[in-house]
């Protein structure tokens, strides 16, 4: 069990297949020596199993080079509309660029279901008990998947703004969904996955006459912890601000 997180490993799976298990979490190894040898123990493993995911994601980020493949890791709290802001780009873009999805959650298929309604491809990693997707989950969905080659793969995260932050899946970058029902003060409370992302997407721009959030100060907020994310604002549900998202996915690809 995770020593953060309180994850577990469950059974992980891929659809039509079965996956072992990969849910330990790293944490700081700070004043290591000064642990119980339990602790310590635990320590190492954690920092062995890191290791193992980002040497996996290493041969990812390998394979997504040789394939022309744009691969990008959308990463937030549960119910920030992510999937919906797929569906919405999905449409606009399935036409004009190959794209692909891996679809992250703890169980059922609902949102590979949701992609799969837009006609692109998608599979669904249930992670079990484990609160992220890993290298080598996303290593053999997308060997199950087969993107065409200079294809678009989003991989959609399961929702958790801890846990992912800390696992490389060989994606060019991880990208932030924060819709503003959530708080500004976001980016300072989980200062690693915004630290680790090079997007931040403000979604749900249309609530904003509707609720208490200030988008300057979570501008702010976030730059105070990585002061070189990018920010778009958005609303996946009317459509404004969807065209400056979809201008950063086409520069990326040509990047």
């Amino acid at each position: 069990m995770c020593s953060i997180c309180g994850c577990a490993s469950g059974d992980p799976r891929i659809e039509g297949t079965c996956c072992g298990d990969h849910h330990f979490h790293p944490h700081s190894s700070e004043n290591r020596d000064r642990l119980p040898f339990a602790s310590r123990r635990l320590v190492d493993i954690e920092m062995d199993v890191l290791a193992k995911n980002n040497h996996i994601a290493s041969h990812n980020r390998e394979h997504f080079a040789a394939a022309g493949m744009l691969a990008l890791n959308l990463v937030s709290s549960p119910g920030s509309g992510k999937t919906t802001l797929l569906t919405r780009t999905l449409t606009r873009l399935a036409s004009d660029v190959a794209c692909a999805v891996i679809e992250g959650d703890q169980q059922t298929t609902r949102d590979a279901d949701r992609i799969r309604a837009t006609g692109v491809a998608a599979i669904q990693v249930n992670t079990g008990k484990g609160c992220h997707l890993d290298a080598q989950m996303v290593h053999d969905a997308l060997h199950q998947l087969s993107p065409a080659k200079n294809s678009l793969l989003f991989i959609e995260n399961v929702g958790n703004l801890v846990c992912p932050a800390s696992f490389d899946l060989g994606e060019r970058h991880k990208i932030a969904v924060l819709s503003v029902t959530e708080g500004e003060d976001k980016p300072l409370k989980y200062p690693d996955m915004f630290a680790a992302s090079g997007l931040m997407i403000l979604n749900k721009i249309d609530l904003l006459p509707y609720v208490s959030f200030d988008v300057d100060a979570c501008i702010a907020h976030a730059r105070q912890v990585n002061p070189r994310i990018e920010v778009i604002a958005l609303s996946a549900t009317t459509g404004a601000g969807m065209d400056q998202w979809l201008a950063w996915l086409e520069q990326q690809r040509c990047a």
